[in-house]
């Protein structure tokens, strides 16, 4: 088991490998298609993003509402190939890992390895699990999507696994 603290840097992300387990402590967004769907048409008109993508970590979920006293309600991984069409774009653009579950595209895999990024997979059926390593939300973008907004989420010994390396490197079965 590694523990990792984020933001990554690029000696963290060249020493996780295919299978790796990890337990992440720090700040990541979050965001799902409809987010990733906005910030790729940003990119593609020239405009500047609402968030600043560069260095970060983003993972793909769309909280539930939190019960009162929780600071966020169950909070598992989405599908990632649904962000695949916008991945390489944000990758471009300085995003330095992806936490989500199941596979991910070629052209994606080949961004990832020429961007030096990583993806992370979380485990899906353990919202509630996840949701305890999550201490502290913050909404930084696109509040009218709701759960599927933009935050930032500070984390402690979230729990995942390293899917994909930087050298395309995946433990999922082709």
């Amino acid at each position: 088991m590694k523990r990792i603290t984020l933001p990554l840097t690029d000696e963290t992300i060249k020493d996780l490998h295919a299978g790796d387990s990890v337990l992440i402590t720090g700040s990541m967004l979050t965001g799902r298609d409809a987010a990733h769907k906005r910030l790729y048409e940003l990119i593609e008109k020239g405009e500047p993003l609402p968030v600043d993508i560069d260095g970060e970590v983003i993972y793909y979920v769309g909280p539930a509402p939190a019960k009162p006293g929780h600071i966020v309600g169950p909070a598992g991984p989405t599908s990632s190939y649904r962000m695949d069409k916008y991945t390489p774009a944000l990758l471009d653009r300085g995003l330095k890992g992806m936490i989500g579950k199941g596979a991910r595209s070629q052209e994606v895999i080949d961004s990832m390895v020429k961007n030096g990024v990583v993806y992370f997979g979380a485990i899906g059926g353990a919202a509630a699990l996840i949701s305890k390593s999550i201490k502290k939300t913050e909404t930084l973008a696109y509040e009218d999507l709701g759960t599927e907004a933009i935050y930032r989420f500070y984390v402690e010994d979230f729990p995942a696994i390293v899917v994909i390396d930087s050298y395309g490197k995946s433990v999922l079965v082709k």
